[in-house]
């Protein structure tokens, strides 16, 4: 009897009220793809209200869609800007009302955490996120969204560490980038 490959799709967010980021990756065993990823733009829209609901219908459409299992939200940090931070995190309460309406389950990472678990520096800038998810798809990006492709680091630190059950298939208890890196060494070059 053949073992049942583990899926599972993965909905990535970087919320914002002037471009929120998604990014939608599949993941079988421990093999990545992406399936999706884009930007919401809001800049033009008139009133915080209306940011916020264009950003539940889009995210709404984008879980009727491609049915995540899951979704990983960007932690919003503190800033100089109280204001700022305050909408950030109006934006990513919409979004979590998405996936809660829609019974998927939410994990919420820390900016520092995303760009650890992708580059292995906690500060890194957006280019050298873009640069390893290129590696690690194995596929070039659109660099002029780096809001999407922080959107799906969010995802694929999701996948890093181990949140979601469809990613040690085997029963293996290894999880991160060194796990990843020792089960896919083609995959970096």
């Amino acid at each position: 009897m053949e073992a049942k490959v583990n899926e599972k799709i993965i909905l990535g967010i970087d919320p914002g009220t002037r471009v929120l980021g998604y990014g939608i990756i599949e993941v079988k065993s421990s093999q990545l793809r992406i399936i999706q990823y884009g930007v919401l733009r809001l800049e033009k829209m008139g009133s915080h209200e209306l940011k916020l609901k264009r950003i539940f219908e889009r995210i709404t459409q984008l879980i009727t869609e491609y049915l995540p299992d899951e979704m990983a939200i960007e932690a919003p940090f503190y800033g100089e800007n109280v204001q700022s931070m305050l909408k950030l995190g109006r934006a990513q309460g919409v979004a979590m009302a998405a996936a809660l309406a829609r019974d998927v389950s939410i994990v919420e990472y820390l900016p520092k955490k995303v760009k650890q678990s992708v580059t292995g520096n906690g500060n890194a800038t957006k280019e050298q996120v873009a640069y390893m998810l290129e590696k690690l798809f194995n596929q070039p990006l659109e660099r002029k969204f780096y809001d999407a492709t922080d959107a799906l680091a969010v995802g694929v630190c999701h996948f890093m560490h181990g949140k979601t059950k469809a990613l040690t298939g085997n029963g293996s208890k290894k999880s991160g980038w060194a796990a990843f890196l020792s089960e896919n060494p083609e995959r970096i070059k």
